[in-house]
């Protein structure tokens, strides 16, 4: 019989991979494989369901190892999970007496309780054996009688990928779970040493993952269900394939091509595959090359992607002086490249449109800085550009990093806060109306928190949230028809719009009825037709969704 090994995932979130529920980071499958290799049966479970089951601590004292994965080196807010704290990994270390203990992932590079204070490493994590480097390896290593020190090697990680890949259908959120997928890991811009707060140049020079082991995992994923994909665990997706060195590598559209035509081969009827992190200035000093690349992209993946531009300032005093990879004139044109690719719509959503990200506490901010921010969102917004998200956090600087010791926290507070404020109410709320108009369906919506208003969102990156006014069961999926926008999500009703069976409260959500007319036609129901139902309510933006059985 074989011995028992647990997963313990605490959830990672850096700047180029993500494993915060819905998403399973490639991380905790490697490790997976790595431990099935050395002939374990693997257990998988969340720091979440630990805390809300404690007596899952008794399972895994019965086992013969426990791994944990954690760190989050760019916090943000969560809604699917919340990640594990330093101190929640000390107390399970201290519960868990009889099997050995492991610890791996970037917090092994420092952790903070969030933006705005910087990362320290964890002199004592509690763990018996702390996996230095790439974990899975490092594992390996150690299982081995070896050193719990690990170096990337793709053809190991091909292998691990493969044989962990069971562990999906043990996730929470299965069938609802997002497998983060790693195509390259390293930065091109370390050869000029990287923006100053990025954690990714400790990985080194780019290297790339061949297509056929990426090929490979997706169909070893699909096999046990898996049906979202997301090509997220590298910092440029556009450098895929390039051979060639330098700060912004050419794009190769044949490698984006062959990458993404193999997964589709690999997974025939997947729901989802989208991407995350693209360079702007891949695009702008390619603009010929990352056209082409973008194009294979938007033949081959699913509506409603995300590619998010690392552009952090507005400013180019600090653009100079954290040796950032963008001017603003530069990003702007990389917006306008994304747009007239990706900006047509299928299935009522936008195919690819880019994110932004900005940092506040960076070397050379001044007060001007947010100035030139807002003008800066301000002319994205006056050319009819579209963005789909806006991200703004707080530096939260790593040792060894040199925004560690050369940052402005904590000295432009009140402008920050206005900044923020402005960004949400001037920028993105008339951005959502213009990605998402009244009567856009938004597919498949998974409800994640239920209550008087369920929320939910779709499956991919970055999915607007979405709140509708009805109490329906977690784990439901609907499609949902937008009918009103808050400044970082949409209200919406399932669709098709049952009119003669929606509660009143959820009625006067309809673009134009209101609390009167909700009243009214709510006396009235129920409705045979359209017509009838206009004579009270007249024309609606979504009379096209309503239903009247």
């Amino acid at each position: 019989m074989k011995s028992e090994a647990w997963i313990l995932d605490g959830y990672i979130d850096e700047p180029a991979c993500f494993g915060v529920p819905p998403y399973l980071s490639p991380y905790a499958r490697t490790v997976a494989g790595v431990l099935m290799e050395h002939s374990y049966e693997v257990r998988y479970t969340t720091i979440d369901r630990l805390r809300e089951d404690p007596s899952l601590f008794s399972a895994m004292n019965s086992s013969a190892s426990v791994v944990m994965i954690a760190g989050v080196t760019v916090p943000g807010k969560y809604l699917g999970g919340t990640p594990a704290t330093p101190s929640e990994i000390k107390q399970a270390a201290g519960v868990l007496r009889s099997p050995r203990t492991f610890l791996g992932g970037p917090i092994t590079f420092g952790y903070a309780e969030g933006g705005g204070e910087k990362a320290v490493r964890q002199k004592r994590p509690g763990v018996d054996t702390v996996l230095e480097g790439e974990i899975a390896s490092a594992l390996d290593s150690a299982l081995s009688g070896g050193e719990p020190t690990g170096v990337l090697s793709y053809e190991d990680m091909d292998r691990w990928s493969v044989l962990g890949s069971s562990i999906v259908a043990q996730h929470p959120s299965f069938p609802h779970v997002i497998c983060e997928l790693e195509t390259g890991r390293g930065c091109s811009r370390a050869v000029v040493g990287g923006c100053s707060f990025c954690t990714e140049p400790f990985y080194g020079l780019p290297r790339h993952r061949e297509a056929s082991g990426v090929h490979a995992e997706v169909a070893a994923l699909y096999s046990h269900g898996a049906r979202h994909f997301r090509l997220g665990r590298q910092p440029d997706l556009l450098s895929y394939g390039t051979r060639g060195g330098g700060e912004f590598p050419c794009p190769d559209p044949d490698a984006i091509e062959n990458l993404f035509s193999g997964i589709r081969a690999a997974a025939p009827e997947l729901s989802t595959l989208h991407l995350d992190n693209i360079n702007p200035g891949s695009i702008v000093h390619h603009e010929n090359e990352a056209r082409e690349a973008l194009a294979s992209i938007v033949r081959w993946h699913t509506p409603g992607d995300v590619a998010a531009f690392g552009m952090e300032t507005a400013d180019p005093a600090v653009i100079a002086a954290n040796n950032l990879k963008a001017q603003p004139e530069e990003v702007l044109r990389a917006i306008e490249i994304v747009n007239e690719v990706g900006g047509e719509r299928r299935d009522g959503v936008p195919e690819l449109l880019p994110g932004l990200n900005f940092i506040a506490g960076l070397a050379g901010e001044t007060e001007r800085t947010y100035d030139l921010n807002e003008a800066f969102l301000d002319e994205v917004l006056g050319r009819g550009l579209m963005v789909r998200r806006v991200n703004i956090r707080k530096l939260m600087p790593f040792e060894g990093t040199p925004a560690y010791d050369d940052n402005t926290l904590g000295m432009h507070e009140a402008r920050f806060r206005a900044f923020k404020e402005k960004v949400r109410t001037e920028f993105d709320l008339p951005m959502l109306k213009r990605i998402f108009p009244a009567g856009t369906v938004l597919r498949d919506v998974v409800i994640e928190k239920t209550g008087r208003t369920s929320f939910g969102r779709q499956m991919g990156s970055y999915p607007i949230l979405v709140g509708i006014p009805l109490s329906l069961e977690k784990g439901t999926v609907t499609d949902a028809a937008v009918v009103d926008w808050g400044f970082r999500s949409v209200t919406a009703l399932p669709s098709p719009v049952e009119i003669n069976h929606l509660p009143a409260t959820a009625l006067r959500w309809i673009p134009g009825i209101g609390k009167k007319r909700m009243t009214k036609i709510s006396a009235k129901r129920p409705f045979r037709s359209l017509e009838e139902f206009r004579e009270l309510a007249g024309p609606t933006p979504i009379d096209d969704l309503l239903s009247f059985t």
